[in-house]
């Protein structure tokens, strides 16, 4: 199902449904983050807001980005912060709905959703400080070698979600031709049971 699509109809169930990965990236996210400082964010879909709600704690400044106004308006729901701005935007595109330059730019279960990696980490490049730091959270490739993919159930049946495999080497080797370091590599287990595959990799790079 096409993505906007997709998130548009899943908006209604999204926080009340079971799912394994959405609870283990927000984990992720709070784990990579807590150890770094940033007064701004450039949330990279933000969704019904799992993490919105957390990276303004540690920001002063937040504009969450989504595909979905469905997912937008869940979000705009339950955070009420002067210091959040929300827009809808399509990344596939020029980020024309910024001109500001972030110190984080935060990446959660989108990438899956891209053909495309060159143009977000060359737009990414563009709209980040100097020294600033891109977080990327994702279903790790090795869930995706296994068929596994963003998917829901209606009463029409269950809606597959478009997705494409991005293996690790296509994230690392995109962020170093625009010019990130990885600072970060983490694998994220269900129930932290590492004799199963991952679930969910992170990456945390840095602007060289």
């Amino acid at each position: 199902m096409d993505v906007k699509q997709a998130y548009n109809l899943w908006a209604q169930q999204y926080d009340t449904n079971v799912n394994k990965t959405r609870d283990l990236e927000a984990l992720a996210l709070r784990t990579v983050l807590a150890r770094i400082d940033f007064s701004s964010c450039l949330e990279i879909g933000c969704g019904t807001g799992k993490n919105t709600a957390w990276l303004i704690t540690k920001a002063r400044e937040l504009m969450a980005v989504d595909l979905s106004e469905e997912m937008l308006q869940k979000a705009k729901e339950k955070i009420a912060a002067d210091a959040v701005v929300f827009q809808q935007a399509d990344i596939t595109k020029a980020w024309q709905f910024t001109s500001k330059k972030w110190e984080l730019i935060s990446f959660s279960l989108v990438l899956e959703h891209i053909q495309d990696l060159e143009h977000i980490f060359s737009e990414a490049s563009r709209k980040i400080a100097a020294g600033g730091y891109i977080y990327i959270g994702e279903l790790h490739p090795f869930k995706q070698y296994t068929g596994s993919k963003a998917r829901f159930d209606t009463e029409e049946g269950q809606q597959v979600v478009s997705c494409f495999n991005h293996h690790v080497t296509d994230f690392t080797g995109a962020a170093k031709k625009w010019g990130f370091e990885i600072a970060d590599i983490s694998e994220y287990f269900d129930d932290n049971d590492r004799n199963t595959i991952p679930r969910i990799l992170s990456l945390l790079l840095k602007k060289s």
